[in-house]
């Protein structure tokens, strides 16, 4: 199960903005793989029921011990939303010792351009992911 590709739970409205949110966790080992896919997998069939998700996709890589995430919604008030209720709130409690690394991004783009491509998931990533790596230098 590399990829669950975009699902659109919920219309977007007419001209709506959508509040694009996406993520790259990385677990520390291999052997924590399996627990944190089940986590995933959970928290993914979690979205698809909440209000004001407009789309999402999840892709892991298992042998590189990395989860990807992108997800579309209403706002932030549907992501907070999300965050909060369980079992968001407490497998991020559980799973904050396993992950070695993790990079959040959001960004608004018209509904009409949803869904989001991976690309451009993996790009933003990457440009955080720099702009971290470059801030103790500048600092």
């Amino acid at each position: 199960m590399p990829t669950l590709p975009w699902t659109e739970p919920n219309a977007a409205e007419p001209g709506a903005e959508a509040l694009v949110m996406a993520s790259r966790l990385e677990v520390r080992s291999l052997r924590q793989v399996p627990g944190f896919l089940r986590a995933s997998m959970s928290l993914w069939r979690q979205a698809r029921r909440s209000p004001g998700a407009w789309g999402l996709g999840l892709r892991a890589e298992p042998l590189r011990r990395t989860f990807w995430t992108v997800s579309a919604w209403s706002g932030e008030k549907a992501v907070r939303a999300y965050a909060r209720a369980e079992p968001h709130a407490s497998t991020m409690r559980r799973k904050r010792t396993v992950v070695r690394e993790s990079t959040f991004v959001f960004w608004n783009v018209p509904a009409e351009d949803l869904p989001i491509e991976w690309d451009e998931v993996e790009r933003r990533i990457a440009a955080e992911r720099e702009r971290r790596a470059a801030a103790p230098a500048a600092a």
